[in-house]
């Protein structure tokens, strides 16, 4: 009888690794989880592998439109009376070349080696985050991962049109500011330098105006490289220290407060937090285990304190109405809406009629980021502009005054 090296996760959450003797990779599995152990990996000879490495079975990513393809028509599969392996070895063998049929392989061999799904899906790298492992789990306790992963792909869609609406408000202004900077340095490289050889002929003084724009022109032309190079070093050190704890902590900060942008970052952590608390509260997770899921789900560090803080007093006996309520940094009608749940005893449904009115909210937001961003950066364009011509306009028409004064 062959030996299995492994290594495994006890119910504490503790890591053991050891060799046991089995007749089939599967058996060992099995062994392990009759045992109480979630095995992490078991090879026949070989040693343990490495966490972060041979610990995971594929480091092929998907897309955010391959995740939710891929969670959509595992779901209809299962629904239609198909069994886990088989629902895996269909995606596996569509005919369309992408990396969600190497991810359907590598689970399915995953699962017929004994593993749960829940576990290979944490083996794949990042593609599937601990949240989505989570409720695949969840499904499976509960032998309802259908209704799981319709639920995963109804969240993966709305997180995918959040982040969407998102950065398409932010595209056009991104584009004209752009194409600002790009006219300015046409400007003040090219034609102002062209126009001073012209106006310096006259020998006639020139408007301050003129004088300054001719200055800053001459400057930028002689000492180009030099405010690259400033610019290049001061963006390097801008985000070497934003990299450092104190430093993202501040940033993180100090962006959920920035006029007109601010606000729309606050309204899309409380509609994704609370579309991932329902969906967690609904299929059966604690309010405690979704809010630490959604807290390492969540980028911004300053955000995550405060989920810290919430969940801890959660897991004193605290109602989260209340925990929201004591770190202050909530909106009030959302406490308001979470409390008549618990009132009532539907937290559930209170955590999405609140994703709602936010996800209505941050639509409200979108639209006034738009309104003001587009506007504002028009404006500055048309007043660089304006002041360039008003600058070399003035010096013309003060140089043929002089020439016809002679």
């Amino acid at each position: 009888m062959p030996d299995f090296s492994y290594k495994a996760t006890d119910p504490e959450g503790g890591v053991s690794s050891g060799v046991i003797s089995a007749t089939t990779r599967a058996e060992a599995y099995r062994i392990l989880r009759d045992k109480g152990l979630q095995p992490v990996s078991v090879g026949e000879g070989e040693a343990v592998p490495p966490k972060g490495k041979a610990a995971e079975i594929g480091l092929t990513r998907l897309s955010s439109a391959q995740l939710l393809y891929f969670t959509e028509e595992l779901a209809e599969l299962l629904e239609a009376g198909l069994q886990l392996e088989g629902a895996l070895k269909v995606i596996e063998q569509r005919q369309e070349k992408s990396e969600v049929k190497t991810v359907a392989a590598k689970l399915r061999q995953r699962v017929r080696d004994g593993v749960s799904f829940s576990q290979s899906l944490r083996e794949c790298g990042k593609t599937f985050d601990a949240l989505y492992c989570n409720l695949v789990a969840a499904g499976e306790a509960g032998g309802a991962l259908p209704q799981i992963l319709k639920r995963q792909c109804a969240y993966l869609e709305l997180i995918e049109d959040l982040r969407k609406r998102v950065i398409n408000s932010l595209l056009y202004p991104s584009i004209v500011f752009a194409s600002a900077i790009v006219l300015m340095f046409i400007f003040l490289t090219f034609l102002v330098p062209q126009l001073s050889v012209l106006l310096g002929k006259t020998g006639h003084k020139l408007p301050l105006i003129t004088q300054v724009l001719i200055s800053v022109s001459g400057f930028c032309g002689k000492w180009w490289w030099a405010i690259i190079a400033v610019v290049g070093a001061a963006a390097m050190l801008v985000r070497a220290a934003v990299e450092t704890p104190p430093g993202r902590a501040w940033w993180h900060r100090a962006m959920l407060d920035i006029p007109v942008v601010g606000p729309v970052l606050r309204a899309k952590f409380y509609a994704e937090m609370l579309q991932t608390l329902s969906t967690l509260v609904s299929n059966g997770v604690t309010l405690l285990n979704g809010i630490n899921l959604m807290l390492a789900a969540t980028a911004n560090v300053f955000l995550q304190g405060l989920l810290r803080k919430v969940a801890d007093q959660v897991g004193e006996g605290t109602s989260l109405a209340s925990a929201l309520r004591r770190v202050g940094f909530f909106p009030p009608v959302l406490m308001d809406i979470l409390g008549v749940g618990e009132q009532t005893g539907d937290i559930a449904s209170a955590l999405e009629r609140a994703a709602r009115r936010y996800d209505r909210e941050l639509t409200s937001r979108i639209g006034h980021l738009t309104t003001l961003i587009q506007p504002a950066i028009i404006l500055l364009v048309a007043l660089f502009v304006g002041v360039v011509a008003y600058s070399m306009i003035a010096g013309i028409l003060t140089s043929v005054s002089a020439l016809r004064a002679r």
